[in-house]
């Protein structure tokens, strides 16, 4: 691994470990503010490994993303969006 990609790595671990931390912000907090959420990291992990010739399926992504499986998560920690919420994603979207 070059010293690149290690520190990289690094910084997505770190990243996941600051989300696990901040169970408080929903996905849909995320997407509004940063455009993307904890599903989207899951997706580009499961992107990445397929890239590197490593089969991994949508929820096991979501498992490392997550650090517990999704439904798990979901039903522990996500709370049912706003109007408001809905309504600036809408808004986000149509631009």
């Amino acid at each position: 691994m070059s010293q690149q990609q290690a520190i990289e790595a690094a910084a997505f671990r770190r990243l996941l470990s600051h989300l696990d931390a901040r169970k408080d912000v929903q996905n849909i907090d995320l997407m509004n503010l940063a455009g993307f959420c904890r599903n989207c990291l899951a997706n580009w992990y499961a992107e990445a490994a397929a890239e590197e010739g490593v089969s991994l399926s949508r929820d096991e992504a979501r498992e490392r993303v997550y650090g517990m499986p999704y439904d798990e998560w979901k039903a522990q920690y996500q709370l049912e969006a706003t109007p408001e919420q809905l309504a600036r994603m809408q808004a986000a979207k149509s631009e």
